[in-house]
């Protein structure tokens, strides 16, 4: 985690509740409560809002080039909020009952119910980003900054096409993987990543340096939260996700890849099955670990943040803004957590 974590999390949070000023009605209440304010009965709740890895890209890209990061906020609530967009989807899709310390949405009023607060939720994300003008960014930036956003909406959506049909193939390649991940994960960092810069003030080089690291970040950062899903708390792959869906994460595509004649056979024998059972999923843990799935995800995962932090030090970013972008690496190495 980032050494400004708590201050970058209460400023978004302040930016979030202004976003929210004056909004009443059920579908704010569902998403006041998904956001951690409200309980179920709407409730006023004591819970603090989390910052994800998404939304503080957008201020430590705009440090890292020199600027204020509180001209930034209105760009890292408009990204929190899209990807609460794509997670409130993500437990429908994915039949998960709990939203991190709580039921989802969709589990309590419904998946139609949950569909539309995610549609709202990214609607509102835009709103937030077109706020960024309040606290001085000119209007051909803001334009700009909404535009990126709108590119990496479209693009995560269609890396999480291309992630939910890869539950029903047995054989996808690292390749079709690393696509995959650059679009579902990769984009909305990356958007985030060049909002700030653009917010900064920064030219055209800058700003596309900027890019291309948060989306490097971004992989690295799903490739990270995958295998530490894989391998659960307890290094035994329970985990809900694997379990229900069969998840193609990086570590099963390095073992299909690399394992032996009868490896690659007992895994697409477990594969084949409607539901796995314990001996299953530690037969699995067992094959990849004898593959070094793990080890060759998280090896590429930290080749890809060398790989981001190549393109911010080739751009110019100042020694200062540098060691800000590695920190930021290394949270995204950490999942996130």
């Amino acid at each position: 985690m980032i050494a400004k974590y708590e201050e970058y999390r209460q400023a978004v949070e302040a930016e979030l509740r202004d976003v929210f000023a004056g909004r009443e009605g059920f579908l704010y209440k569902l998403l006041r409560y998904h956001l951690g304010w409200v309980d179920e009965q709407g409730r006023p709740d004591d819970g603090n809002t989390p910052l994800h890895f998404q939304g503080a890209v957008a201020l430590v890209a705009c440090e890292a080039i020199g600027g204020d990061y509180a001209a930034a906020l209105p760009a890292a609530a408009g990204v929190e909020l899209v990807h609460h967009f794509t997670l409130v989807h993500g437990e429908v899709q994915a039949g998960r009952a709990e939203s991190i310390d709580r039921p989802g949405i969709w589990w309590v009023w419904g998946p139609a119910q949950a569909i539309n607060a995610g549609d709202g939720l990214h609607a509102l994300g835009r709103t937030a980003m077109m706020r960024l003008g309040k606290r001085g960014t000119p209007p051909d930036r803001v334009l700009m900054a909404v535009r990126s956003l709108d590119q990496a909406c479209l693009r995560l959506c269609e890396g999480q096409y291309m992630d939910l049909e890869f539950q029903d193939q047995l054989m996808v390649t690292s390749g079709a993987y690393m696509d995959m991940v650059d679009r579902k994960s990769g984009a909305l960092a990356g958007s985030s990543a060049e909002t700030g810069a653009l917010v900064a003030g920064a030219d055209d080089a800058r700003c596309s340096a900027m890019l291309k690291l948060g989306v490097k970040l971004g992989a690295a950062w799903q490739i990270a939260r995958d295998t530490a899903e894989f391998w659960g708390e307890r290094g035994d792959a329970i985990t809900a996700s694997n379990i229900i869906s069969k998840k193609k994460s990086l570590p099963v595509i390095h073992a299909l890849e690399h394992g032996s004649v009868s490896a690659k056979r007992e895994m697409g024998g477990i594969y084949m099955k409607r539901v796995l059972e314990q001996e299953d999923v530690s037969r699995l843990v067992s094959i990849l670990e004898e593959t070094g799935a793990r080890a060759a995800a998280e090896e590429r995962a930290g080749q890809l943040v060398e790989e981001g932090l190549t393109e911010a030090a080739s751009a110019g970013v100042p020694q200062g803004g540098m060691e800000q972008l590695r920190e930021l690496a290394q949270w995204a190495l950490a999942g996130g957590r």
